[in-house]
């Protein structure tokens, strides 16, 4: 068993766990069903894992018990991205970057921080909590956001999900030029 399915077994099992990622972090495991199917170019199976309060979903990708099994998120909106090489790493940036998505309309991590904490002035204490609980490693926002960043730029070409029934036209990417 890899690490990424050892964790997920861990947050289905422990509902305080799967309520504290549900937010701020929106990832929440009782929203599994993609608002639609889509596949990937290469074949591979997702594993719908969790979703978001907008529509969008949180997908393995690659066979369970896979070495490798990146974290695909898909939005409603017809664009995608990768967020994490696995679950742990995924789970690490939604947690210490809970409004992630933002990055992608270009707001800087600092700022994201700095507008979560005007609302929840406790998020600094309840995130390490979770990382704690997670048995996940801190790392700061900027150094989480870059690795968001360099995770996203490798979406294409093999990680951009398209609907079969649809022409197959594929997703756009969320981080990036779709061009």
């Amino acid at each position: 068993m890899t690490a990424s399915d050892d964790l997920l077994r861990r947050i289905e099992q422990d509902p305080a766990l799967a309520a504290a990622l549900a937010w701020p972090g929106d990832f929440d495991i009782e929203r599994r069903d993609p608002v639609e199917d889509v596949v990937l170019p290469t074949g591979e199976p997702l594993q719908p894992i969790a979703g978001c309060g907008a529509g969008g979903t949180y997908f393995l990708c690659g066979k369970a018990g896979a070495a490798e099994r990146p974290v695909l998120y898909a939005d409603s909106e017809g664009q995608a991205t990768l967020i994490g090489t696995d679950l742990v790493e995924a789970l690490t940036l939604v947690v210490v970057l809970p409004n992630w998505q933002d990055l992608a309309a270009g707001f800087p991590s600092d700022e994201l921080g700095a507008d979560l904490r005007d609302d929840n002035p406790d998020f600094d204490a309840e995130r390490d909590r979770l990382l704690d609980a997670l048995g996940l490693a801190p790392v700061a926002e900027q150094e989480a956001a870059d690795r968001l960043l360099a995770v996203a730029a490798r979406t294409a070409p093999d990680y951009v999900p398209y609907v079969p029934d649809d022409d197959h036209l594929p997703y756009g990417l969320l981080f990036g030029d779709d061009e």
